[in-house]
C-alpha cells in the first residue's frame, strides 16, 4: 500500500455534528445526457437511465450536430442536406435502440437534436432545462484529448451550470444503482462542502456507505513519508508532532461534517501525499462506485485547480465521478 492513512469510524461520542444541516433534500428533477452515438456515450446513457429510474427524474438525451461548412453547403447543398439527414436518422435509431427498455418500463425520456458548437449547446441546454445533473461519457485514462466528446467534455466540466457525472467505460457495473460505496474528497473549501451535500444525499437515499477523505499535502513529495530516523532527533520529534496535530485537526473537522443519520455507515480517512493519486487509491481500496469532488468556481484559478486534482481524477477513475461546482 502506498502512502500513510489514518482512518477512524464515525462514533456517537463525537458530539454535535454540523452535517445535520447538509443537503439531504437535494433531489433530481431533470437529467441531461449528451450523446455522440459512441460506445462511451452508450455507457453514459446507461448510467443516466439508471439515475433517472432510481430518482424518478425526467431524462433528456441531447445530440448536437456540427454546422455544415458554409462553402461546401453552398457548393453542394443537396448532398450535404442528405448527409445531415442520414446522420440524424442514424443517431435517432441509435438512441431508440438504447432506450427501448426504458420506454417499455414507462420512463419519461425526451430526445433533442440541436445544431451548433457542442460545448456551448450542452451548457446552454442544461441552463435552459434547469437540469440538475449532466451525464457525460469518457474514454478513461487516456486523458482529456481522448474523452468521448473530446475537448467538449473538458469545456462542459468547466462551465456547466449543474453537477456533472462523468462515466468511464471500464466497469460493467457502471450503471448499477443504488450506489453502495460513495467516496467524497474533502478539502474544507466551499465547493467540497457543496459536494458533500450531494454525497450525503446519495448515501442517505441509497443506504450506501460513505467515506470522507482528506489528503494532507506537504512541501515534499509523498509517498514515501520522511524517514524520521535520518533526521536530527529534535527535528524528527517536532515534525512527527506537527503531522499528528494536522491529522487530529483534520479528523476533528471531518467528524463535525458527519450527520447522525449516517454515523453508523460513514467513516473518515486522512492520508498524506498528492491529492489525486491518494483519492484514486482510497477509491480502489474502498471499492467505491461513486467519487464526489468539489470544483472551484469559474475564474482564473479554476483552470489551475481543475487541471490538477479534479482533472486527473476524472481522467483516471474506474467508477463514475460527480463534480460539483460552487
Amino acid at each position: 500500500m502506498t502512502g500513510t492513512t489514518v482512518s477512524r469510524i464515525g462514533e456517537t461520542e463525537l458530539g454535535e455534528r454540523r452535517g445535520q444541516q447538509s443537503g439531504a433534500a437535494t433531489r433530481l428533477s431533470r437529467i441531461l445526457c449528451p450523446i455522440d452515438a459512441s460506445e462511451p456515450s452508450a455507457h453514459a446513457l446507461a448510467q443516466a437511465v439508471a439515475c433517472a429510474q432510481w430518482s424518478g427524474a425526467g431524462l433528456t438525451v441531447l445530440h448536437v450536430t456540427s454546422p455544415m461548412v458554409a462553402g461546401s453547403a453552398i457548393l453542394l447543398p443537396a448532398m450535404f442536406e442528405r448527409m445531415e439527414l442520414n446522420r440524424q436518422e442514424a443517431v435517432g435509431s441509435w438512441v431508440e435502440s438504447h432506450l427501448s427498455g426504458t420506454r417499455d418500463a414507462g420512463g419519461h425520456v425526451d430526445t433533442m437534436t440541436l445544431p451548433g458548437d457542442p460545448a456551448q449547446v450542452i451548457v446552454a441546454c442544461a441552463a435552459e432545462l434547469s437540469a440538475d445533473l449532466l451525464v457525460l461519457g469518457t474514454h478513461g485514462a487516456s486523458g482529456f484529448a481522448h474523452l468521448a466528446l473530446g475537448s467538449v467534455t473538458e469545456k462542459v466540466l468547466r462551465h456547466a451550470p449543474c453537477p456533472v457525472l462523468t462515466v468511464p467505460p471500464l466497469a460493467a457495473e457502471t450503471s448499477r444503482l443504488p450506489f453502495e460505496r460513495v467516496l467524497c474528497a474533502i478539502d474544507f473549501s466551499n465547493c467540497s462542502l457543496a459536494a458533500l451535500e450531494f454525497a450525503m444525499t446519495a448515501a442517505l437515499g441509497s443506504g450506501a456507505a460513505l467515506t470522507l477523505a482528506h489528503v494532507l499535502e506537504w512541501p515534499w513529495h509523498e509517498p514515501p513519508a520522511p524517514v524520521f530516523s535520518e533526521l536530527p532527533p529534535a527535528e524528527a520529534a517536532a515534525l512527527q508532532d506537527f503531522r499528528r496535530r494536522r491529522e487530529c485537526q483534520a479528523l476533528a473537522h471531518l467528524d463535525t461534517l458527519v450527520p447522525d443519520a449516517l454515523a453508523g455507515r460513514c467513516h473518515t480517512r486522512i492520508t498524506h501525499g498528492r491529492a489525486y493519486p491518494e483519492i484514486l487509491r482510497i477509491a480502489s481500496e474502498e471499492h467505491a462506485d461513486l467519487i464526489v469532488l468539489g470544483v472551484h468556481s469559474r475564474n482564473v484559478v479554476d483552470r489551475t485547480m481543475f487541471g490538477s486534482t479534479a482533472n486527473q481524477v476524472v481522467r483516471r477513475a474506474t467508477c463514475p465521478v460527480l463534480t460539483v461546482r460552487r
